[in-house]
C-alpha cells in the first residue's frame, strides 16, 4: 500500500477543493532548476469544437473527431462530415499549428492531443470533444506544447486532473490550463519545431506512397476512374428480398452490384473472402498475471498501420480483448461508423490481443498488404457497409464478411502493391521515430538538463 498525508489548507488550494487520493498522490516530477508556468498562462486562445450531427456521405465539412490524432499529429485521412452554416466554419476551421486536446474518452486516451498541420486549402473543423488550445509562439511553441502534453510528465498530471466514471473520463479546458509546464528554452524548442515538421514531411510521403499502391490496385481492375453513383430510384423483384432476408433499400442500391461485377469481370479470377482467406473467431482467455499489448478501434491509423496499443495484465484487461493476433493477419473492424478501420499486423505486434469489434483475417491466396490495400479501397468499403446490418449497434458479422467477393490479383502486380506498402510503412516509421525522440528530448530536459536534450535531438537531426 502507498500513501500521502496532506493538510486540510492544501485541498483548498484547487479551486474545486478536490480531495480524491488520484488527484493529491500523482503529481508530476519538476525539475527545480527550469522555471514552470501554468500553460494557462502560456495560451492566446482556447476553444471547444462545434457539436453537430456528422456523415459519411461527403456532405457539408470534413470535420475531426478524438480518433483522428495518431502520435501527435492530426491525420490527413478525415472521414466525417457535417453541414455547417458559413460563421460556425469561420468560427470552428481550424488553422496551421492548432494544437488539438482530446478531453473525453476512455481513461487510456483522454488527454491525447496532436498538432493539426495544414495541408490544403479546403476548410475543416473539429468537433466538441476536443479543444483548440493556441499558445503564444514566443513563449512556447505549438510543438512543444504538443510534445510535453504527449510526455510521461504531461500524461501524469492529465490523469490526474481527469474525472473518471464507468465508461469514460473527463478533463475540462480549466484543468488542461492549470497544467504546470517548464520553459524550455528557445534553441530546444526549435529543435523540436524541427522534429515535428521532417515528421510531418515523412507522412506527406508515407501517403503518397500507400495511394500509389492503390491507384495501382484500382487501375489493375480497371476502376481507376469509377466513382459509386447512389440512385434514388431502382427496381428490385420480391425473390431478391426473399433470397436475402433484407427489405431495406439501402441494400439494394445499384452500386453496389456494380463493384461486385467489376470484380467478378477481373482477368485474374474472383472468390469470396470465405474461400480467399481465413476469418478467425475463436477467443482467447488472457492469463491474469501475463502482460498483453491490447489493441483497439482508437489505435487504428488512417493508412492501415497501428499507432498505439494498451500494456496491460490479462485481469485488467476488458472482456472484449479476447482476439489473438499473429504478423500477417488484416484487423478489420466490425463497426459500421468505423469500417474504415483497418490494419496490418507487423511483428511488432505478433501475439497481441485486439478486441472482438475486429475482425481477424487471413489468407494463403492474397499477401496481407494486398488484402489491407482492397478492404480499405472502396473495392471493400462499399460491401462491408452493404453487408452491415443490426439497430443500436449496425454491424457486419463474421457470415457476411465471408461473402465478400474479392478479386484474384496476379502475383507480379501483388509484389509491386506490397513494395509500396512496405514503403509506405517504412515512412510512416520515420516520421514516429522523429516524434518520439522529440518528446524524449523533453523528458531529459526535465531529467536532466537542456543542453543534453538539444545534443539528443541535434545527434537524430544530423544526415546518416
Amino acid at each position: 500500500m502507498q500513501f500521502k498525508t496532506r493538510k486540510l489548507s492544501y485541498l483548498s488550494l484547487h479551486p474545486d477543493f478536490r480531495w480524491d487520493s488520484q488527484y493529491l498522490s500523482c503529481e508530476s516530477y519538476k525539475n527545480k532548476n527550469l522555471k514552470y508556468v501554468p500553460i494557462g498562462n502560456t495560451l492566446t486562445s482556447s476553444q471547444y469544437g462545434v457539436s453537430i450531427e456528422m456523415n459519411e456521405d461527403n456532405i457539408g465539412t470534413k470535420i475531426y473527431r478524438m480518433n483522428e490524432i495518431s502520435n501527435m499529429l492530426c491525420d490527413r485521412n478525415i472521414l466525417k462530415y457535417a453541414e455547417l452554416n458559413d460563421n460556425q466554419i469561420a468560427a470552428f476551421k481550424l488553422k496551421d499549428r492548432d494544437v488539438l486536446f482530446n478531453r473525453t474518452n476512455s481513461k487510456e486516451f483522454v488527454g491525447r492531443t496532436g498538432i493539426f498541420k495544414k495541408f490544403s486549402d479546403e476548410d475543416i473543423v473539429f468537433a466538441s470533444y476536443l479543444v483548440r488550445i493556441n499558445p503564444d509562439p514566443e513563449i512556447v511553441t505549438p510543438e512543444y506544447l504538443t510534445a510535453f502534453l504527449n510526455t510521461k510528465y504531461g500524461i501524469i498530471d492529465i490523469k490526474r486532473r481527469a474525472r473518471h466514471s464507468i465508461n469514460q473520463s473527463n478533463v475540462n479546458l480549466e484543468e488542461v490550463k492549470r497544467i504546470e509546464i517548464p520553459l524550455l528554452c528557445n534553441q530546444l524548442q526549435g529543435e523540436i519545431t524541427l522534429s515535428f515538421n521532417k515528421a510531418f514531411d515523412s507522412i506527406q510521403a508515407s501517403e503518397a506512397v500507400y495511394n500509389n499502391a492503390q491507384t495501382l490496385l484500382l487501375s489493375e481492375l480497371g476502376l481507376s476512374n469509377w466513382q459509386p453513383e447512389h440512385r434514388l430510384t431502382f427496381v428490385k423483384s420480391f425473390s431478391d428480398t426473399e433470397s436475402t432476408g433484407r427489405i431495406d433499400a439501402g441494400y439494394f442500391q445499384p452500386k453496389y452490384d456494380d463493384i461486385v461485377d467489376a470484380i467478378k469481370n477481373y482477368s485474374g479470377g474472383w472468390d469470396t473472402l470465405k474461400n480467399l482467406a481465413q476469418v478467425k473467431d475463436t477467443n482467447f482467455n488472457p492469463d491474469a498475471e501475463t502482460e498483453y499489448k491490447y489493441i483497439e478501434l482508437a489505435n487504428i491509423g488512417s493508412n492501415g498501420e497501428i499507432t498505439d496499443c494498451v500494456v496491460e495484465q490479462g485481469e485488467d484487461l476488458p472482456t472484449r480483448a479476447r482476439r489473438k493476433v499473429a504478423a500477417g493477419d488484416v484487423i478489420v473492424s466490425s463497426i459500421e461508423g468505423s469500417l474504415e478501420s483497418i490494419a496490418l499486423i507487423t511483428e511488432e505486434y505478433d501475439n497481441a490481443l485486439c478486441s472482438t469489434g475486429f475482425h481477424v483475417i487471413q489468407s494463403d491466396v492474397l499477401n496481407s498488404k494486398v488484402l489491407l490495400v482492397l478492404l480499405k479501397s472502396i473495392v471493400g468499403q462499399l460491401q462491408l457497409k452493404k453487408r452491415c446490418s443490426g439497430t443500436i449497434l449496425t454491424a457486419i458479422n463474421k457470415v457476411e464478411c465471408s461473402k465478400i467477393a474479392l478479386p484474384k490479383i496476379k502475383k507480379d502486380k501483388q509484389s509491386e502493391i506490397e513494395q509500396n506498402v512496405d514503403e509506405s510503412f517504412n515512412l510512416r516509421e520515420h516520421a514516429k521515430d522523429l516524434l518520439e525522440c522529440a518528446k524524449r528530448a523533453v523528458e531529459i530536459a526535465i531529467e536532466q538538463d537542456e543542453q543534453t536534450a538539444i545534443r539528443c535531438l541535434e545527434s537524430v537531426s544530423k544526415p546518416s
